[in-house]
């Protein structure tokens, strides 16, 4: 039924653009020069963010998402890869510390009941650490949402704020932030790269660490004495 009154409307609207004196190949033309301008635009918009560096002298886009996306979603991707780079520079830096300082008195498992590869180390945290933590990055993520976001409840649903800066939710408690538009675009790029290869390197600590059940310098220096 829905599909019957589907097609009865597009049947309509073609026939009214008929009557109009706009033929079915004219509207379709239309529907193609708008989309090429659309995805132009959207090309030229991601030509000029942060992350182009050599020894790609253009947008690495191998599989031609800028083709198939809108501005808005660019942008939405954009953050997602900031996100995903932070977590993941942090989630490198933590996997060689914990493995390294198992038994540090500072740290939550100052006994040292928690050992062995990192991601194993998850199962072995007793009550009293998640909860807290899940309450932090709760607030964290409700802060950033609120921020970036635009409201659930407007037309934009699902995509971020117009002025907003994807990634800059105004924390920068070191004042690291250049004041100066070439340094800042710079840096960024670096954060960019930097967030790349952390998600690269992390997701090969996870399949190396479950591959051989050694921590990950274990695992260099047993390769670099050959017993591997």
């Amino acid at each position: 039924m829905a599909l019957s009154m589907a097609a009865s409307t597009f049947t309509a609207r073609v026939a009214g653009l008929s009557r109009s004196g706009v033929s079915n190949s004219q509207a379709r033309r239309g529907m193609t020069v708008r989309a090429a301008a659309t995805q132009e635009d959207t090309a030229s918009y991601v030509k000029t963010l942060p992350g182009i560096t050599a020894p790609f002298g253009d947008v690495f886009d191998p599989l031609n998402i800028t083709s198939t996306s809108t501005i808005a979603e660019m942008r939405r991707y954009r953050e997602a890869e900031l996100t995903h780079g932070r977590v993941a520079m942090l989630a490198s830096v933590g996997f060689v510390v914990g493995e390294q300082l198992e038994d540090f008195p500072l740290f939550f498992n100052f006994d040292g009941q928690i050992t062995g590869p990192a991601i194993t180390q998850f199962q072995q945290v007793g009550q009293g650490f998640w909860e807290p933590l899940v309450l932090v990055i709760g607030i964290a993520e409700a802060y950033r949402v609120a921020y970036g976001w635009a409201s659930p409840n407007s037309a934009a649903f699902n995509t971020l704020k117009a002025d907003y800066v994807m990634g800059d939710v105004g924390f920068d408690p070191l004042g690291l932030k250049p004041d100066n538009k070439d340094e800042l675009f710079e840096l960024q790029t670096k954060e960019l790269n930097n967030g790349r290869l952390a998600m690269i390197a992390i997701a090969g600590f996870v399949v190396q660490e479950l591959n051989g059940g050694q921590e990950i310098f274990e695992h260099l220096f047993l390769r670099l004495e050959g017993k591997l």
